[in-house]
């Protein structure tokens, strides 16, 4: 309905759309398309809501992590890590000198949450470059055979979204 709401003088004015990974929108705009032959519209996954799905792998993970290391860590060896929330929400480029280092013990403990984030420093790295569509799609598929080779499984499901949104996430970089 809101498609349709558009003025038909504007409809060719219309080069894409930005959306997140609901197939109601998705559909909507396709469906709309097809309907008037003067609409070309490509769908562009929006860049915040892939990087919400890849960053809350990373979360979960850290959850587990802290978890673990409260039952397996002294008390004093616990303090160490504590306080960790927001420094490995944090891009890498950010971090103050006092959270890479709250980082640094966290990981040493963990080396499965480095590896989460440094994958996903990597991903989030590959949307800031300058890429055309098909070069970020070789990317971003050369991302996902690395991690799919690593052992980590936190990712698992960001990586059937990708399977399945790919076209339409890197519809996001310029053509």
């Amino acid at each position: 309905q809101f498609l349709e709401s558009i003025p038909q003088r504007l409809w060719q004015t219309m080069g894409k759309v930005c959306t997140d990974m609901w197939e109601g929108y998705t559909n909507a705009v396709t469906e709309f398309a097809a309907a008037h032959p003067e609409v070309s519209v490509e769908v562009v996954v929006d860049r915040f809501h892939v990087a919400e799905n890849y960053r809350e792998c990373v979360d979960k993970l850290r959850k587990q992590e802290c978890r673990r290391l409260k039952k397996e860590l002294s008390e004093a060896q616990y303090a160490e890590i504590q306080g960790v929330l927001w420094p490995i929400r944090k891009n890498s480029a950010d971090l103050t000198a006092e959270e890479q280092e709250k980082l640094q013990h966290l990981f040493e403990y963990s080396p499965d949450l480095k590896l989460a984030y440094t994958f996903r420093e990597e991903l989030t790295s590959i949307f800031e470059l300058p890429l055309t569509k098909a070069e970020a799609k070789e990317q971003i598929s050369a991302w996902q055979s690395k991690v799919s080779r690593s052992a980590l499984t936190c990712f698992d499901k960001f990586l059937t979204t990708l399977d399945n949104w790919l076209d339409k996430i890197v519809n996001y970089f310029a053509g």
